[in-house]
């Protein structure tokens, strides 16, 4: 196998010499142990042919957050997913820099994700399926009436003889088979050639493209090839060779295999830290698409960062094309806000720390003129003004500047240096100077000392986990209000359902079910162990002078109470109530349930809120 030789001109071997573009059957995997040893970190092979770059007349972004992303964290819930696709919508733009976006279609909160944003009726980004290469499958693209969808179709023989289980021959049918269906069906599939950068690109690959290029021209429907970099081995460098090469890659497909550009599209991953170098070099060698996902989430080391992305296309075209990017910020802070993701402080353009600078004499000058050290006006661009990170050499006016970034205030509203919290502030930074400390002050470290100081410009932590709380019960009571059990009114249907949900919910206390007369018609729903103490506790009273069942009554919404005590159990409380419809939509009663905050603030110690 040839190695990088500086002073050689010429390979060991010829590596250009292929059995012809047909499907070579093996007996056995060739599964590359000189580029690929296991036992040993993966060679990367040179032939020594440089190719030039020949990027399509356009190219695009397409989006795999809620199918390869949704792989590397807990699901979605139906409104994340709306507000989600809301942000893609307008990071994109009007013209479909973000052309498309694929979900999954096996469970029914797939499926409904899918008619919600259908609903939205935006043209971009286009919404297509993923599916297994299986038959019964194109059943679920036609049912939710999409025009494309993703097909899995691997092509290395790991996957094909270990995973599949199946000859090359085999498998290169069962593809070409699914393929056909779904062009009878008028659905334009999309090839995901699974592993390609360990697959045999000219004995397995290009043979698979040139035969759908085949099936395409004869069925007038286009058939897209995604090259997808599994295991993230792609690399750019001038005189790779096969199977690892991002450009080779791509134009073997184009100009041995006969797929126009902008019918390819890249996926890879960032197990080597290439993902996004691959990704945007693609582009330049005649992928129309880059495959990616907000934040770069996806399984293991995660996708190409969809916002990354958005920022290398503005630089390769020198225009925006109507890309929204302070959309991005927007979309970060949802994400943290909502979700609970903690985004590296140092991740680029939306980590908090992304365009700090911490060294003192850089301090100086980015607080004189902010270009010194900013990489663009990210104040006008993200709507993220500069910041710095404390150290001794910050000053007085440096920890001033932080506060005020921290706190976005401005003008008659920023806090002043003669402030007592701020000098206190400044003299424990340079008290951690006096005492030996070489390192920068941290963020987490200022905004601690900062809340210590100035209590009053910050919300407390436990008025945070009560926002968190609050978003969580009323997530909480407005699933379970879905529920046709729930809407049926009859204690028989409904006390089955609440004792499921309250095993899955241990920090709830109660549920309980009112009619419209303030009478509850169920039990108290409890666990197991307070059962026998609890569950016909006060079923008798009178509740229709309860805020908790009087404001979802008034105005029908999902209500949710202040903190309290339980004269029940003596805990520290907050009931979530909300309106039981029938298939009319009127409300016939009220859901309650009483959650602990004590068990909260201990699932958010442990990071499962």
């Amino acid at each position: 196998m040839a190695r990088w030789n500086p002073n050689k001109k010429v390979l060991d071997h010829e590596h250009s010499r292929f059995w012809g573009y047909e499907l070579r059957d093996i007996p056995e995997p060739n599964l590359q142990r000189d580029i690929f040893p296991y036992d040993e970190i993966s060679r990367i092979d040179f032939d020594h042919k440089i190719i030039p770059i020949d990027p399509c007349e356009e190219f695009w972004i397409t989006d795999t957050t809620f199918r390869d992303g949704q792989q590397a964290r807990p699901p979605y819930t139906l409104e994340q997913i709306l507000n989600i696709f809301d942000f893609l919508h307008r990071m994109g733009g009007p013209y479909g820099v973000i052309r498309q976006t694929e979900f999954f279609l096996y469970g029914e909160r797939d499926k409904e994700a899918v008619r919600k944003c259908r609903e939205k009726g935006y043209p971009y980004p286009e919404i297509t399926g993923w599916i297994r290469a299986h038959p019964d499958d194109l059943k679920l693209v036609k049912e939710m009436g999409l025009s494309e969808t993703g097909i899995l179709t691997s092509v290395s023989d790991y996957h094909i003889f270990y995973k599949l289980n199946l000859t090359r021959s085999q498998a290169f049918n069962q593809y070409l088979s699914i393929v056909k269906k779904a062009l009878d069906l008028g659905i334009v599939p999309r090839c995901h050639f699974e592993d390609i950068t360990k697959a045999d690109i000219y004995g397995f690959c290009v043979p698979l493209a040139m035969e759908l290029m085949k099936l395409r021209e004869s069925s007038g429907i286009d058939i897209k090839i995604r090259l997808c970099d599994t295991l993230g081995y792609g690399v750019t460098y001038p005189g790779a060779a096969l199977p690892r090469s991002v450009p080779k890659l791509v134009r073997a497909m184009i100009e041995d295999a006969g797929v126009p550009g902008r019918l390819l599209e890249w996926h890879g991953h960032n197990d080597f830290h290439k993902g996004f170098i691959n990704a945007t070099t693609s582009w330049l060698y005649g992928c129309a698409a880059v495959n990616g996902a907000l934040l770069g989430f996806g399984e293991r080391t995660g996708n190409t960062p969809v916002e990354g992305l958005l920022i290398e296309y503005i630089s390769l075209l020198g225009q925006d094309n109507g890309i929204d990017t302070q959309a991005i910020t927007e979309m970060a802070e949802y994400i943290e806000k909502e979700l609970h993701y903690a985004i590296p402080a140092n991740f680029p353009f939306v980590g908090a720390d992304f365009n700090a600078t911490s060294a003192g004499i850089h301090v100086d000058g980015l607080i004189k003129n902010e270009e010194i050290y900013n990489i663009f006006d990210t104040h006008k661009i993200l709507s993220r003004p500069i910041s710095i990170i404390i150290t001794d050499k910050s000053g007085l006016a440096g920890v001033v500047h932080w506060l005020n970034k921290r706190l976005d205030l401005t003008g008659a509203n920023a806090v002043d240096k003669q402030h007592p919290g701020v000098i206190k502030i400044y003299k424990w930074v340079m008290k951690q100077y006096e005492e030996g400390r070489t390192t920068s002050i941290s963020a987490q470290e200022m905004e601690r000392i900062s809340r210590k100081h100035l209590p009053e410009y910050f919300v407390s932590e436990f008025d945070e986990l009560k926002q968190k709380a609050y978003h969580l019960a009323f997530h909480i009571v407005e699933e379970i209000l879905q529920r046709e059990e729930i809407r049926s009114m009859d204690p028989v249907l409904q006390e089955p359902v609440m004792e499921n949900f309250i095993e899955l919910n241990p920090f709830i206390q109660f549920i309980y079910i009112t009619n419209m007369e303030g009478k509850k018609i169920t039990k108290n729903i409890t666990r197991v162990i307070d059962r026998a103490k609890y569950q016909v506790f006060k079923l008798d009273e009178d509740f229709s002078d309860r805020s908790w069942f009087a404001q979802p009554i008034k105005d029908g919404k999902i209500h949710v109470t202040d903190f309290y005590t339980s004269k029940i159990t003596a805990a520290l409380c907050i009931t979530v109530s909300g309106p039981i419809r029938n298939q009319e939509n009127e409300i016939q009663g009220i859901l309650g349930i009483d959650i602990k905050f004590e068990d909260l603030a201990k699932m958010d110690q442990d990071g499962e809120l």
